[in-house]
């Protein structure tokens, strides 16, 4: 059966004009919102915790927020962070205490950018939200463990929603043809290019996705009467409107992580000059700074480790500066950074020596820890062999307890690190082999 169109309302753009009413119409995020699936549990047991909503622009924060509201039937107030002070926080959470129809049942107070309040506007929040006076779902793009004050970050549970896959919005744009009364009139036809320039620059937000698509067609002449054929937008107009052109790298397809690839792959193969080329593609079409910087972090720590600990230093540099003067002189600092990472030497020992132990403790969580590594705080602790055995290895020859064994019973032997003999890492395996001979062989 067709979908029944959906009325105008007012001059709303498309985005809102679409926004979804149920869990059922959201796209994409099926991994907080599928069956069994926390937010749905909350929305279907009618009962919320507070929460934090982390994700990128577009990804439905404020439609989930709204949607799991009216599921629980409760009383909804929405304050914006950038533009709200301390007293309209007040006053929200007054009203939103006035609101509540029983002591059982609590208002929702969404907080939009909650991550832009300061550390007093998170304060005055705390006290509602630990005694029950409101339900908070906070949005933001920011990452809430840095944001957000540790109190606060405690009473909430931090759910993280992804930008939208190309097939989420293809979706979107199908039902934007078939259920807005608009573009239904105008029997839009939209080709693979033009969806395809779409999703290029839209970086998997939805509302950018609707908008520009609305904008397209006001830039778009109306077809002929008696042309036979509908509204036809080219890739042009939907370049004119996002204002400017789309790049075979999409953020949210394919090419996205092949470019990513081809640039960790080119630093781990030490060649500078292939992963500059790399990171001159990304930055030209538009990705996001705080990705690569990402990248380039967990890299130092895989792909070079201790065989130059400068490397983790650099690329934690990298993210700061970033983060401080923006684009274009990010593109410096980007350059001076990654040069530096593709010319270090490289080791994976700590990276494998990590999933090694990483393995061994999820087979084995139950290992006890010996009782001479055991602090002995009490008599009684003491009277069962706590910390009995254990040598302080400063009080040592060289700070070294020769003899002393760190490990659970049966696991004496094992060897998670490696050192190759790279860089750094050749002096730690010299005294490694002094320290442990029974591991390190020389």
């Amino acid at each position: 059966m067709p979908s029944k169109p959906r009325v105008h309302d007012g001059f709303a753009p498309l985005a809102e004009r679409l926004r979804p009413r149920t869990l059922d119409e959201v796209v994409g995020q099926q991994s907080l919102l599928g069956p069994g699936k926390p937010l749905r549990a909350m929305a279907e047991r009618g009962k919320l915790h507070s929460m934090i909503l982390w994700g990128p622009p577009g990804s439905g924060k404020t439609t989930i927020a709204n949607i799991l509201a009216r599921a629980v039937n409760a009383p909804f107030f929405s304050l914006s962070a950038i533009s709200s002070g301390v007293k309209d926080l007040r006053e929200a959470i007054e009203s939103a205490r006035e609101a509540n129809p029983t002591a059982q049942e609590r208002s929702v107070l969404f907080i939009d950018e909650v991550h832009r309040f300061s550390k007093s506007q998170q304060d005055a929040l705390l006290g509602a939200v630990e005694h029950g006076v409101i339900t908070l779902i906070g949005a933001t793009t920011e990452n809430p463990s840095f944001e957000v004050i540790s109190p606060l970050l405690s009473r909430a549970r931090v759910f993280v929603l992804e930008s939208l896959s190309r097939q989420d919005l293809e979706t979107l744009l199908d039902r934007a043809l078939r259920e807005d009364e608009e573009l239904r009139d105008l029997h839009l036809e939209l080709g693979e290019d033009v969806r395809r320039t779409l999703m290029a620059l839209s970086g998997g937000d939805a509302r950018k996705t609707l908008n520009a698509l609305e904008l397209a067609v006001q830039l778009t002449s109306p077809p002929k009467e008696g042309g036979g054929r509908g509204m036809v937008i080219t890739p042009e107009t939907i370049e004119a409107a996002f204002g400017r052109k789309a790049s075979r790298y999409d953020k949210a397809g394919e090419e996205h992580y092949n470019i990513i690839s081809a640039f960790i792959k080119s630093m781990r193969g030490s060649d500078p000059n292939a992963a500059l080329y790399w990171l001159a593609r990304m930055i030209e079409s538009g990705e996001d700074p705080e990705f690569i910087a990402r990248r380039m972090i967990i890299f130092a720590s895989e792909d070079i480790g201790n065989a130059d600990p400068n490397a983790l230093l650099l690329a934690v540099a990298c993210w700061d500066a970033v983060r401080a003067v923006g684009f274009p002189e990010a593109t410096i600092i980007f350059g001076h950074v990654v040069a530096y990472l593709a010319s270090a030497v490289k080791s994976n020992a700590t990276y494998m020596g990590i999933s090694a132990a990483l393995e061994d403790a999820k087979n084995n969580p139950d290992q006890p820890v010996p009782l001479h590594l055991r602090n002995a705080p009490t008599k009684l602790m003491k009277e069962l062999g706590y910390h009995q055995g254990y040598r302080y290895a400063h009080s040592e020859e060289g700070h070294f307890a020769r003899g002393m064994t760190y490990l659970p019973e049966g696991y004496e032997d094992k060897v998670y690190y490696q050192p190759t003999e790279q860089g750094r890492e050749k002096t730690i395996l010299e005294r490694l082999k002094s320290l442990w001979p029974g591991k390190y062989k020389s």
